[in-house]
C-alpha cells in the first residue's frame, strides 16, 4: 500500500530556558516523559508545526511556578515507524489492544485506569489521560514482547516497534460562541526513537511584513 503521510516534520517543545539551551548544545540530553498520563504514553513530545502552542503550554507551567523561564526549542523529525492516530488504521489497531489489557487488569483486580479532568480546567476535557496512557502503552509492550520473541527464535519479526505516536486533539473551549473550532486544537508527536529527533534548533521570531502596494 503506498503511503503518503508525513515523515519528517517540524516540532515544537514547550519547556524552561534552561532545557532549550542544553538541547542546543548537548542534544543527546534528552530526557523523555514517563508520566502515566501521558496522551500518546511515554516519550519526548512535540507540538506538530505549531510555535505557539508550545509557547503557551510553557507560558502556562511558568505562571503555574513549574518552570522558570518559558522557551521553545524547535526540532526536526522524522517520524520511522509511526502509530499515527490521525490515520483509522491505527485507532483500528488500539482499539483491538484495548480488551486484552482490561482482561489483564480484572484478572489481577486492579481497578482499570480513567480519563478524568483536570482541577483548573473549566472546560471538562479530561486532561489527565490515565486510560489513554496505559493503553498506549499496553500496545507497545505487546508489539515489543512480539517483536524479540520472533528475533530469537526465528532470526526476523513481522511485527515492528513503533518509533513514534502522533494524534490530534480538540480542546480549550469554542474559539467563538457556538464553534465547533477549539481554540487549543492541535497534533502533538510523541518520540520514542530518540534517533527520530535529527536536531534541535533555536525558533527565529516571525516578523509580519507589510504586503506590497
Amino acid at each position: 500500500m503506498y503511503d503518503v503521510r508525513p515523515n519528517t516534520i517540524i516540532g515544537f517543545h514547550g519547556c524552561d530556558l534552561s532545557v532549550r539551551n542544553k538541547l542546543i548544545t548537548d542534544p543527546n540530553t534528552v530526557e523523555v516523559s514517563n508520566k502515566p498520563y501521558d496522551w500518546l504514553g511515554n516519550g519526548f513530545y512535540f507540538w506538530e508545526n505549531n510555535y505557539t502552542r508550545a509557547k503557551q503550554w510553557a507560558e502556562n507551567k511558568a505562571v503555574k511556578g513549574e518552570i522558570g523561564s518559558p522557551a521553545v526549542v524547535g526540532a526536526v523529525l522524522q517520524l520511522g515507524n509511526c502509530c499515527d492516530f490521525l490515520d483509522s488504521k491505527f485507532t483500528g489497531l488500539i482499539e483491538l489492544y484495548y480488551p486484552a489489557m482490561e482482561a489483564e487488569y480484572l484478572a489481577a483486580n486492579k481497578p482499570l485506569p480513567k480519563n478524568v479532568e483536570a482541577r483548573d480546567d473549566v472546560h471538562k476535557d479530561k486532561l489527565i489521560r490515565l486510560l489513554d496512557c496505559a493503553t498506549i502503552e499496553y500496545m507497545h509492550k505487546v508489539v515489543t514482547e512480539n517483536y524479540f520473541r520472533d528475533i530469537n527464535a526465528k532470526g526476523h519479526s513481522s511485527s515492528k516497534v513503533f518509533d513514534s505516536v502522533r494524534g490530534a486533539f480538540s480542546e480549550g473551549g469554542p474559539a467563538f460562541p457556538g464553534a465547533g473550532i477549539q481554540k487549543k486544537s492541535h497534533i502533538q508527536v510523541c518520540v520514542r526513537n530518540l534517533n527520530c529527533i535529527k536536531g534541535f534548533f533555536i525558533p527565529r521570531e516571525e516578523v509580519d511584513f507589510p504586503l506590497p502596494v
